[in-house]
């Protein structure tokens, strides 16, 4: 008495194409073709427009550009014109102009007692406190303006309140 046991088929069988699988596959290898075609068709239109446009750009900034040539003609045929009191007026109007620029900054380094350091952060604090960010330099640069605003004798009494330091950067010990 034997029985048999009947198998369920599995996934894993091997599919053989049919002759549909190859139409279809050559039909969806066209279609990406043409899609392609279509695009590069497109990217070609597209540069073409961008190629017109740009001369068209190209164009009017000529036009631009000699329009300011010819304002800039009148302009100078206008300042031959003017009197040479007019011109110095000039002179000077350029010269504050170039004072009116960002004064150039320097970058320094110094020594300072630990104290004194400690009191840069304590008045940052009253500042903060005050809602106004403030940096190092820019408490420096107050105190400076408040120190040349003094009168020479104040001026000579802070100085001489204050210690002496070793200039230079300080040991690795200490």
């Amino acid at each position: 008495m034997t029985t048999e046991i009947a198998r369920k088929p599995t996934k894993k069988a091997f599919y053989f194409p049919t002759s549909g699988d190859v139409k279809r596959a050559q039909r969806k290898a066209a279609a990406k073709a043409e899609a392609a075609e279509a695009v590069s068709k497109a990217k070609a239109q597209a540069d073409e427009a961008a190629s017109a446009k740009a001369a068209k750009v190209e164009k009017v900034e000529k036009v631009e550009k000699a329009e300011k040539v010819e304002k800039a003609e009148k302009a100078t045929r206008k300042a031959a014109r003017t009197t040479k009191a007019t011109r110095a007026q000039e002179a000077a109007a350029k010269t504050k102009a170039k004072q009116a620029k960002k004064e150039k900054v320097i970058r320094d380094s110094f020594t300072m007692p630990k104290a004194d350091h400690e009191r840069i952060a304590v008045l940052k604090r009253k500042c903060l406190d005050a809602g106004i960010s403030v940096k190092k330099s820019e408490l420096l640069r107050a105190g400076i303006q408040l120190l040349d605003s003094a009168s020479s004798k104040r001026l000579l009494a802070a100085i001489t309140a204050l210690e002496t330091v070793k200039t230079g950067r300080p040991a690795k010990g200490e």
